[in-house]
């Protein structure tokens, strides 16, 4: 005896709808590992639930770039142009070019150093020579700066010393006048 048919319209229960959306989701992913299997098949699976959370499928054999490449070329629609393209490259480029910095940062601090050849290490050693001369020169100038500060604050010491004693002795003064 086989199964009755169902009506296929949305399932109004919400536990239900869960229900059936996970058994039919784990069924729909094992049919598509037996056909790469078994008939060597690329597969490229992406369902995403009504809660947004994603759950997909790709043949061990292929990439979904190689996929989405193929349907691209055979079914003539456009899944990206060339800006696109370009967005991609440019991607690359900056990682290509991170990655080269922090290469560089580990040089500057002294890591993985023993992989530099001559040239490197000399290059390496005049911008380590430069970035000490910049830190000297701001030292210096923060030095100076503390001196200037310091003198202008015993300036206004002084100054607030002398007030004060005026004050002093303008207040006995008065207070001499009053007795």
């Amino acid at each position: 005896m086989g199964r009755g048919k169902i009506e296929i319209k949305r399932i109004e229960n919400t536990s239900n709808r869960q229900v059936t959306y996970s058994k039919r989701k784990n069924g729909i992913l094992k049919k598509a590992k037996e056909i790469t299997v078994l008939c060597d098949a690329q597969i490229s699976l992406i369902i995403f639930g009504s809660s947004g959370k994603l759950h997909e499928y790709i043949s061990p054999s292929t990439t979904l770039i190689d996929v989405l490449d193929k349907y691209q070329r055979a079914s003539g629609k456009t899944l990206w142009d060339a800006k696109h393209e370009n967005l991609s490259n440019e991607i690359d480029r900056v990682k290509k070019e991170n990655d080269s910095m922090q290469i560089e940062l580990r040089h500057l601090e002294g890591e993985d150093i023993s992989s530099l050849n001559y040239k490197e290490l000399i290059a390496l050693e005049n911008a380590l020579e430069n970035g000490l001369n910049d830190v000297r020169q701001k030292q210096m100038e923060v030095h100076s700066m503390f001196k200037r500060n310091s003198k202008i604050l015993e300036e206004q010491n002084k100054e607030l010393n002398f007030l004060m004693q005026q004050h002093l002795a303008e207040g006995e003064r008065m207070l001499g006048q009053w007795i």
